[in-house]
């Protein structure tokens, strides 16, 4: 007798490069960043350098959703059920900080995560940008340059954050 299994459903088409990107727009829309500009020039900027570093459209499309559920413009529950590979989703997931968490903890998780350190070598270069970082008073710069140098030391990373 022949089976008569219908063949698996194909799965659900995935979000392409500019859906993504139009939804992490769309997600951050009137946000800004600590220099007051809009926060889609940062995303912009992290997906541009995952690409210059060799990164995939998984992470591409990760780097674009990366602070999307930190920040709460899209809920851990969306992402999970999007149309993304399961590697993006876990990338996003593995750069998420977690109230409470200690930097010590969310660096093994990124570096257990396969793919998201060049997603978070992209995010701290943009972020360690001195253009970027001079724009801001005295204490909030030196701040956040110990904070991005530590997390390159939890990373193992020798590299300057510099584009």
């Amino acid at each position: 007798m022949p089976d008569t299994t219908p063949p698996p459903a194909p799965p659900p088409p995935r979000l392409s490069p500019g859906e993504v990107e139009a939804v992490a727009r769309a997600a951050h829309e009137g946000q800004t960043d600590k220099a007051g500009r809009p926060y889609a020039e940062h995303l912009r900027a992290v997906a541009e350098g995952v690409r210059r570093r060799g990164g995939d459209d998984e992470q591409i499309a990760a780097a674009w959703l990366h602070d999307a559920v930190e920040d709460d413009a899209l809920t851990e529950r969306w992402l999970e059920g999007a149309a993304l590979s399961r590697r993006t989703k876990d990338i996003v997931l593995a750069l998420t900080r977690r109230p409470g968490e200690q930097p010590e903890e969310y660096a093994a998780r990124i570096l257990a995560t396969p793919g998201a350190l060049l997603v978070k070598e992209a995010d701290l270069a943009h972020n360690a940008d001195p253009a970027r970082l001079a724009v801001l008073d005295e204490a909030t710069r030196t701040r956040l340059a110990e904070k991005y140098a530590r997390m390159r030391v939890l990373l193992g990373q020798s590299w300057l954050g510099q584009e």
